[in-house]
């Protein structure tokens, strides 16, 4: 269980980075389609900006301001947006993820695959920040060494970090 961490000073420091780091992440994305980065990298950025004030700040406030439940949406709209957008170009006939084709942006070729690879980075974008946050809001439910692992098919509740037994009647090696 992740709880506030003790000294003031990183707290008040990371409370005051993390939203210019979450806006660096947004730079990254928005720009990631005409240069280095992107929806992978910036998606990172912005994931990780969360995560400092889930190590940071008390339980209660960083779910307060980003509930445990942003993380599987965020990732489920990326992941969808990233087909929808892909989808439009298979409807229009074309090739996946061809924007060129998609008739629905307007203005010419050029603008329709700018338009398009920039929904696309922001899908992507938004998939790997709610899937880091998923993945950590899931590592961090992990409890102490005193938790035991629930009796199930003839396992036998063993403390965690223990080397006792792991099946009724077999001796720890």
């Amino acid at each position: 269980m992740i709880s506030e961490y003790p000294g003031q000073v990183v707290r008040i420091i990371c409370v005051l980075l993390a939203p210019l780091i979450m806006m660096f992440g947004i730079y990254v994305v928005a720009h990631g389609h005409y240069g280095p980065g992107g929806g992978f990298a910036g998606g990172i950025v912005i994931g990780v900006g969360v995560i400092l004030l889930r190590i940071t700040v008390a339980p209660e406030v960083s779910h307060k301001w980003f509930p445990a439940v942003i993380g599987p949406a965020a990732g489920c709209v990326g992941v969808l947006g990233f087909i929808a957008i892909g989808g439009l170009s298979v409807v229009s006939g074309e090739a996946y993820l061809d924007y060129a084709a998609v008739e629905w942006f307007g203005g010419d070729a050029a603008d329709r695959r700018y338009l398009g690879i920039l929904l696309v980075e922001i899908a992507v974008g938004l998939a790997v920040a709610g899937v880091m946050l998923s993945l950590f809001d899931s590592l961090a439910e992990i409890q102490g060494p005193d938790e035991t692992i629930p009796e199930a098919d003839g396992y036998v509740e063993v403390p965690l970090g223990s080397s006792e037994g792991i099946r009724d009647g077999e001796e720890a090696r």
